[in-house]
């Protein structure tokens, strides 16, 4: 029997990597494909990247294909943006593509799965009668939202950020303007253009896969199936198939230091606060975040650039500079909150974990990923700005550090989210709803060879 084969092309970026590598390994692990795992290639690879991907424990079957070599330097400035600068590196990337697909050791493949902002790829596997699929990163109620943007952008004079009233997303909780997304926020920069651009092209993807599972965002996932404005897109067909998150992690001997301190507590005492890799937060916050921390008289590990707090905290706390590895805190016994970012990849960690949230979110997508996971799913408590203040104060952060870790609202918080963490893991294991949509579209791949 023919073997079946699908390449995978995520964006640059760990946030983009690690949910696509996994879903290669469980492709090839749990349904016999090969894959080839198709990585944008610059002259600013990291450490994390390459260990992610050379590990020596990587499945038979699955195979990294670098494609060639994007000098960043030749095709950005010094003041481009993030999205922006990713988007020119990923779009310069696939200008190879077809050549790395019609190259591959074991020929043309059957599909090709891309990230969010690599639809270029569409006209490429077009021309080559490859059927593209969209992975999408973000929640489900993100898509909805991208989904509409065309819309909104057709319809919407001036800002969206300077409209009276939340927008009314078709089907879903309204979104209030200062929860959009930063890319939308300004029309007139690149930043919005390429998001448009991308954002705009989901309709053409063969089927949409989601890092997401039916218990997780059940009503965004009926409103996308069902709602008369996504059926006359039309929209492709959507796969929940996560919560795709990092397994493995290779543990340094620095790891394995607060793993002994995390050892040495008790069962859901610790609250784990991190800021995520491109977070930083101000001198000011990070004053009122220890003394908040302080206040509270909890146990907490807090991952910290510039740990001049140590002292102050010692015994109760323990501070690690720069990184810890946040699938292997999280998931640790010890760990009963996380005070996190809301990217969409630590928030399926914290929620697949069975650990509720203090949501704290800097930016891209991760204000409205806060109010979805308050207000919606219910496993995560916001802190409050007082009225004229920059920054969160102490006071504030012991309240919603008391309510996670000791309240009686936290353990009904808790006991959603544990509800929840169960449902992950059922939804993942054969014959569970994520299992069985992702072997759906396995079927499709192998019914066309």
């Amino acid at each position: 029997m023919q073997l079946t084969h699908v390449a995978i092309l995520p964006s640059p970026g760990l946030g983009h990597l690690i949910p696509l590598f996994e879903l290669a390994k469980r492709l090839v692990v749990h349904h016999g494909i090969h894959v080839s795992f198709l990585v944008i290639n610059t002259n600013e690879a990291t450490t994390a990247q390459d260990q992610l991907l050379r590990s020596p424990t990587l499945p038979p079957g699955l195979e990294v294909v670098d494609l060639p070599l994007v000098d960043v330097s030749a095709i950005t400035t010094d003041d481009i943006t993030m999205l922006a600068r990713l988007c020119v590196i990923a779009e310069e990337s696939l200008k190879s593509l077809r050549s790395v697909l019609i190259g591959l050791a074991l020929g043309k493949p059957n599909a090709l799965v891309i990230d969010l902002f690599c639809t270029q790829a569409f006209q490429v596997c077009n021309d080559l009668s490859i059927p593209t699929y969209s992975f999408f990163t973000p929640s489900v109620t993100f898509l909805a939202f991208s989904l509409y943007l065309p819309t909104l952008d057709r319809e919407v004079e001036g800002e969206f950020i300077d409209l009276p009233e939340p927008i009314a997303i078709p089907g879903c909780s309204p979104v209030r303007p200062g929860d959009l997304v930063d890319q939308v926020r300004n029309r007139k920069i690149d930043e919005y253009k390429w998001c448009l651009f991308h954002l705009s092209r989901l309709p053409l993807a063969a089927g949409i896969f989601l890092n997401s599972w039916e218990d997780l965002e059940p009503v965004s996932l009926k409103t996308i199936r069902e709602h008369p404005f996504y059926l006359q897109i039309p929209t492709p067909p959507v796969y929940p198939i996560g919560p795709l998150i990092k397994q493995d992690e290779e543990l340094t001997i620095s790891d394995k230091e607060y793993l002994a301190w995390l050892d040495k507590q008790p069962p859901d005492s610790v609250l784990f606060v991190a800021h995520g890799s491109g977070g930083t937060l101000s001198s000011e916050q990070l004053t009122e975040m220890a003394w908040g921390l302080e206040l509270s008289k909890q146990r907490f590990l807090w991952v910290i650039r510039t740990p001049r707090f140590l002292e102050k905290t010692q015994g109760v706390g323990m501070v690690v500079p720069s990184w810890a590895q946040q699938a292997t805190v999280v998931r640790h016994p010890s760990t009963g909150g996380f005070l996190s970012h809301c990217g969409w990849n630590s928030s399926l960690d914290s929620v697949s974990n069975g650990v509720p949230m203090i949501a704290w979110p800097l930016y891209a997508e991760q204000k409205m990923n806060a109010s979805l996971l308050t207000e919606e799913i219910g496993v995560a408590v916001k802190p409050v700005k007082g009225p004229g203040k920059k920054v969160i104060g102490r006071e504030e952060i012991n309240r919603v550090v008391r309510l996670v870790m000791e309240s009686e609202e936290g353990k009904v918080m808790r006991h959603k989210v544990k509800q929840l963490g169960h449902s992950a893991s059922r939804a993942l294991e054969t014959g569970g709803s994520s299992f069985d949509s992702l072997a759906c579209v396995v079927k499709k791949w192998k019914g066309n060879q």
